[in-house]
């Protein structure tokens, strides 16, 4: 038995949907733990693009269990989008399990998340807009709405009634935004819950009763360790903990039925919206690396921001998620470049800093150390046996390895499902 965790080692974007439906292959179920659809996953099948939010990638296979555990939130709107587009390529949702403990984004969530952002101004973190933050503020503040609540009427009723005796004095008075009405959400909501009802269920007494029974689980994280509220690059960070830890909270079951936790991450490295990024390249190897890389956000389709590989972030993502691998991505894009930069450390002042600060912005700015590697020219997207990578490719991964202190036991040359070197 192998219960693995596959959690994303930087700011997210790293393809841990094309790793996850590699490894789905040998598993019996794949469950999300965490986040919300302001994921973007993309996977390739025989040269078909599915572009997952909320649905963990084992769905494309019909004989694996696809479950959203408890720490997932929910938007009904956006889940049925998703199922029916599903649905309307043929893929089957007879396995795909719906946590009943669950939160769900409401309307006044994503219209808080939007006027919020806009109250920021040059503030602003960057959020998707999608109501994930407000809706996990709503959990913690107790006043959140489960999956259960929706499939009964009544209850459902209540709780909405008393949310909006919330929200709609913060809509009116903060923001200046026009209130909203029970009677007009639930009949809204009702075509959504009529669709999700079948799929929901006690997932965490489904995870255990597998574990029991030695069925193979694997873990499909959201976002990435630099998004983590707890280890992020807090305030720029998302509102749920996609580090490994998340899995035990977020599915309900318990840290000693997990074996390994492999974590994703580019040759190079990527983020989304705003935040501080040492290593970034606002030059024309930025623009190389996305316009190659194809870095732009599957969710909101904005330009990522593209930078040299950066060796302390990768250290922290060791440590707080406990990874026993990695799995290494996008090594092809690194092709045709004749120079590859590694930050090994930062300049802070005076003081060279090895392992990844709880700020990284700062008065006195971390520049990063680099040390510089020879590139490649060879197209390597058709390699599948780790001696034919060219010798400068193995010497870049061998280093990585050396420094991080754990193998890269997967390597992806490609986006393609089978484009990958397994060793």
């Amino acid at each position: 038995m192998s219960n693995k965790i596959v959690v994303g080692a930087q700011w997210g974007d790293e393809g841990k949907g094309k790793i996850t439906d590699m490894l789905a292959e040998t598993a019996d179920l794949v469950v999300r733990y965490g986040g919300g659809n302001n994921a973007g996953h993309t996977v390739i099948v025989d040269d078909e693009k599915f572009e997952l939010h909320l649905i963990p990638s084992g769905i494309l296979y019909e004989d694996k269990k696809s479950v959203l555990g408890g720490g997932v939130v929910i938007d009904p709107e956006a889940m049925v989008e998703e199922m029916e587009g599903l649905e309307d390529r043929g893929i089957s949702l007879a396995n795909l399990y719906i946590s009943e403990t669950a939160h769900v984004i409401m309307p006044y969530h994503r219209m808080i998340d939007a006027l919020e952002e806009k109250r920021k101004g040059d503030s602003k973190i960057g959020t998707t807009g999608k109501g994930i933050g407000p809706c996990y503020t709503d959990k913690t503040a107790r006043r959140g709405i489960r999956i259960a609540d929706l499939l009964d009427e009544g209850r459902f009723r209540a709780k909405l009634e008393k949310a909006l005796d919330y929200h709609n004095v913060l809509l009116e008075k903060v923001y200046d935004a026009k209130t909203l009405k029970v009677e007009e959400i639930i009949k809204q909501y009702q075509p959504y819950i009529e669709k999700l009802s079948p799929y929901v269920t006690n997932t965490s007494l489904l995870l255990n009763e597998a574990h029991k029974q030695n069925q193979k689980i694997f873990f499909e994280g959201a976002q990435g360790t630099l998004l983590d509220i707890d280890y992020g690059t807090y305030p720029f960070v998302t509102s749920s903990n996609p580090t490994a830890g998340g899995v035990c909270t977020g599915t309900g079951v318990g840290p000693t039925t997990i074996d390994d936790v492999i974590g994703v991450t580019k040759a190079y490295l990527t983020r989304v919206g705003a935040g501080p990024f040492p290593t970034e390249l606002d030059n024309e190897w930025g623009e190389y690396l996305r316009d190659k890389g194809h870095e732009f956000g599957v969710t909101t389709g904005r330009p990522r921001r593209c930078g040299w590989l950066d060796i302390p972030i990768l250290k922290h993502a060791v440590r707080v998620n406990g990874l026993t691998e990695i799995a290494l991505t996008k090594i092809d894009v690194l092709t045709g470049i004749e120079e590859i930069k590694v930050c090994t450390a930062y300049k802070h002042g005076e003081e060279i800093v090895e392992e990844f600060p709880p700020y990284l912005e700062s008065e006195i700015p971390y520049e990063p150390v680099y040390e510089k590697w020879p590139g490649w020219e060879e197209d390597i997207t058709g390699v599948r046996d780790y001696d034919q990578l060219p010798e400068n490719a193995k010497r870049y991964i061998e280093r990585i390895e050396e420094l991080i202190g754990i193998p890269a036991r997967i390597i992806s040359v490609g986006p393609g499902r089978k484009q990958a070197i397994r060793r």
